[in-house]
């Protein structure tokens, strides 16, 4: 292979540093025509930070050079170069760097070349340190970088001696995403390199974010590694239409370059930039033009550290001192015609274009303030400064092994004559020491530092001018993972409210919602359904909704379960009320009836028709009554155990009253015919009492039966009405219950169909016509309360009960007794004896 045309620095020593810098911004690579000789890439656009930093590298070895106490015999020098942004470049810098500058050299297991190199420092992209990495991996050739951040070089199987003294990138996606979760974005664009960088963070990005539930990603956008107006005019469009408010951008700085450019084209505002550390401190992103769009960009950088003396060594350099002065190529030629905008002629007929002048050499540095000589916050530096301090104590430590205990085979030690790359890495490994500004400095098994990263905030000041300010920090923390720390008062907010603006696809769900993922769209994109009854969410975002216990309820909102509300048939509301004032009523009437008969118990229209059957039948018309307050009050044990017994038997004992009543009188009219005087005989006072006696006592077998083998019993009731709970009484039997209310049925129905049978009699000495009118009414409530009944819910269907059982027990003491009340009353001149048998014989 051909010498390569290469810019850079050198100083000889006993140990060669090596070191890759990206000091041209920009390149020119020409077409391959494969008919000639290729042409050398052009490099241009002078990048002073990057300058800077190689001249830390340079720095760090002259310090380490006067340090008696770290390799004191041994002289380090440095060989660093330009790799211009190139892959290509970088590649053939680290072959030069490993293998020698000669005209032409040939890799095998172990390349020789004086002076040996120790290890390079670099390079600063992923993509780069990836490729040469693989290249050199064999050989063990040490690598520690300072701004390569990819995960994948965590990897020591693929890359066993590549080293690092900044985060990967595993860890910058989890500090970003702490971030994002702190200010509640969980709506974001991204924006990436198309190289190992920018791709590998990008899919770190999007996992975490679907793993954490933390958001997701609006949009992800490639920026190609060339300038491409039509694509980026194209990217620019989508982060303009995107709802997504906030961009993430995973770019080194000659891409946001051409992003930021488009972006004022097009006039896209209202943006909120997180950067990564690759371009969080760039200063040619720091100008005027640029701030009303990057105005308040939270971004992640390196730590600062202090160097002491960097200063006074930067501001030492001359262009006469690079030995690369005189071929025109050097870097320190390069970085004085841009500080001093001057321009070295390669000879004296050279001339000047307009406008230009010429560089002396002479300029004092020190004179003007400039990136360059600003040390107040140093980064990338700092890490510059701690890898070529590592591979110095690394040295250091290998030169200080003692024979015969050792670490290699046999306890065999390294010498500086016979020293291979794999046994500096082996060192490199175990290197522990501490900066003069505090810092420890080590490695994990994977060859990566400690990791901490502090956040940085771009203020815009009245002049449009940038100022880069510090408001907190992430880092590493053992016990508690990543520890965020940031003074949110201090953050500069470019938006006119001045407070972090909001960056979601959909408002969060408000506790009483669940959320409704939007079918086709990111899990961020949905809707919030109200929960529906009975059921609670008391999160924001609650995927759910939980169902209440039985015995809760959701309130309105549908925040929390509250006790379902109780319903019962009460004596404090108006329906109850009315239902007890009707029974009292009723309880009163008989009460009143009895009165008048015991008053008017001597005569003819008392006593006729069984006089003790009359008294007896009130009484049980009383019973009927009261028995309907035990259904209103909530239902107790003993309450829905005693309500249908006590119904049953009294409305038995009443029916059965009746039926022997119109029996008798059939009897009497009957025994009035030619040879049927012997039939009265059966029906004396005994025999009427023993047959409602008999009748009432197979209705209380029955309900003494229905008790002892499934007794009614109190019953919650959640399943009518889902937000109340009915109290009730379950039947327990409805076989026992359907006996019971078949029994009095059968009853009522034979003392109609009597009644009605003798109708016709002379009404002035029975009362049939009375009986068929009360029986016909007790009937007809009766069969309309079966249905009405069954389709009453809750307390309802107890109010339907006792408005049967007083309709009926009304119309029973209405009909009989109405008309016997009338004469006794109203009519005494009928209330004889004469006046009922002469409406006999008329009749006869």
């Amino acid at each position: 292979m051909k010498r390569f045309q290469l810019h850079g620095m050198y100083k000889p020593g006993d140990m060669i540093l090596g070191g890759l810098f990206e000091v041209s911004l920009f390149s020119v690579i020409p077409e391959l025509s494969y008919t000639s000789e290729p042409l050398q890439p052009t490099c241009y656009g002078f990048d002073i930070p990057a300058f800077r930093q190689a001249r830390t590298m340079a720095f760090a070895i002259e310090e380490i050079n006067q340090n008696t106490d770290l390799l004191p015999n041994v002289t380090l020098g440095y060989n660093i170069y330009d790799n211009c942004l190139i892959l290509g470049v970088a590649f053939r810098a680290a072959f030069a760097l490993t293998c020698g500058i000669e005209e032409e050299f040939l890799m095998d297991k172990k390349c020789m070349g004086p002076p040996p190199l120790l290890g390079i420092i670099g390079d600063a992209y992923s993509s780069h340190s990836i490729a040469i990495s693989n290249v050199l991996s064999p050989y063990r050739v040490p690598m520690v970088s300072y701004f390569a951040t990819c995960s994948c070089l965590s990897d020591r199987i693929k890359y066993p001696s590549f080293f690092r003294t900044i985060p990967n990138d595993a860890f910058q996606v989890r500090a970003i995403l702490q971030i994002l979760k702190r200010f509640g974005w969980t709506w974001v664009g991204l924006l990436v390199t198309d190289d190992d960088y920018g791709l590998n963070a990008a899919r770190s990005i999007i996992t975490d974010l679907a793993q954490s539930g933390g958001g997701c990603v609006a949009y992800v956008e490639t920026l190609n590694n060339y300038h491409d107006p039509v694509d980026h005019r194209r990217i620019v469009g989508i982060m303009k239409r995107s709802t997504a408010r906030v961009v993430i951008g995973f770019t080194h700085v000659d891409h946001m370059l051409y992003i930021i450019e488009e972006v004022i084209e097009q006039n896209v505002t209202g943006l909120q930039w997180i950067a990564s550390e690759a371009w969080t401190s760039a200063p040619v992103l720091q100008i005027p033009r640029f701030m009303p769009y990057l105005g308040g960009m939270l971004g992640l950088t390196l730590r600062r550290g202090e160097i002491a003396g960097l200063r006074d060594f930067l501001l030492k350099i001359r262009p006469d001192h690079d030995p690369n002065y005189s071929q025109g190529k050097g870097m320190v030629r390069q970085f004085w015609e841009k500080i001093f905008q001057c321009r070295f002629l390669p000879s004296p007929q050279d001339k000047l274009n307009a406008g230009e002048r010429t560089c002396t050499g002479k300029e004092d540095l020190d004179s003007i303030a400039s990136y360059y000589s600003d040390v107040s916050d140093l980064r990338p530096e700092y890490n510059i400064y701690k890898a070529v301090y590592a591979l110095a104590h690394a040295l250091n430590d290998m030169l200080q092994c003692v024979p015969g205990k050792g670490p290699f085979i046999g306890q065999s030690c390294a010498s500086l004559d016979n020293m291979e790359p794999w046994q500096v890495v082996y060192y490199l490994t175990k290197v522990n020491f501490t900066t003069g500004f505090g810092d420890s400095v080590s490695f994990d098994e994977n060859g990566d530092a400690t990791p901490i990263y502090d956040i940085m905030n771009w203020v815009q000041l009245p002049n449009r001018t940038a100022k880069v300010q510090t408001v907190g920090d992430i880092k590493k923390s053992a016990s508690a993972g990543e520890e965020l720390k940031l003074d949110e008062e201090r953050i500069y907010w470019n938006f006119p409210s001045k407070k972090p603006p909001r960056s979601v696809c959909s408002e969060s769900c408000p506790p009483g919602t669940r959320v409704s993922r939007k079918k086709g769209e990111p899990v961020c994109c949905f809707d919030c359904i109200p929960c529906t009854e009975g059921e609670i969410s008391n999160e924001t975002d609650s995927m759910e909704c939980s169902r209440c216990p039985e015995d809760l309820w959701s309130n309105p909102q549908r925040v929390r379960c509250v006790p379902k509300g109780v319903e019962f048939l009460s004596y404090q509301e108006p329906l109850g009320i009315s239902l007890t004032t009707a029974s009292l009523l009723g309880v009163l009437a008989c009460s009143l009836v009895l009165g008048i008969f015991t008053h008017h118990r001597s005569t003819p229209v008392v006593r006729a028709n069984n006089s003790e059957l009359s008294f007896l039948l009130l009484l049980s018309l009383k019973c009927c009554f009261l028995c309907s307050l035990l259904f209103i009050g909530r239902p107790r044990l003993w309450t829905c155990q005693l309500r249908h017994a006590a119904f049953g038997i009294s409305f038995v004992l009443c029916i059965s009253c009746i039926l022997v009543k119109t029996m008798v009188v059939l009897a009497v009219f009957g025994a009035s015919k030619p040879g049927a005087e012997g039939s009265l005989k059966w029906f004396g006072s005994g025999q009427q009492r023993g047959t409602v006696l008999a009748l009432t006592s197979i209705q209380g077998a029955i309900c003494t039966a229905w008790l002892l083998s499934a007794s009614p019993a109190p019953h919650k009731n959640t399943v009518y009405q889902s937000d109340r709970i009915i109290y009730e009484c379950v039947v327990g039997s409805v076989f026992g219950f359907a006996a019971l209310l078949g029994y009095i049925g059968a009853l009522a129905l034979l003392s109609f169909l009597l009644a009605f049978m003798a109708r016709n009699l002379p009404d002035n000495f029975n009362e049939a016509k009375f009986i068929t009118f009360s029986m016909l009414i007790f009937c007809a409530v009766w069969v309309a309360f079966v249905p009405a009944y069954i389709s009453s819910p809750g307390k309802y269907a107890d109010a339907v009960e006792i408005f049967a059982i007083l309709a009926s027990s009304f119309g029973l003491l209405g009909a009989l007794f109405g008309p016997k009340c009338y004469i006794i009353l109203l009519r005494p001149e009928r209330n004889t004896k004469k006046a009922i048998m002469g409406r006999v014989k008329t009749n006869t």
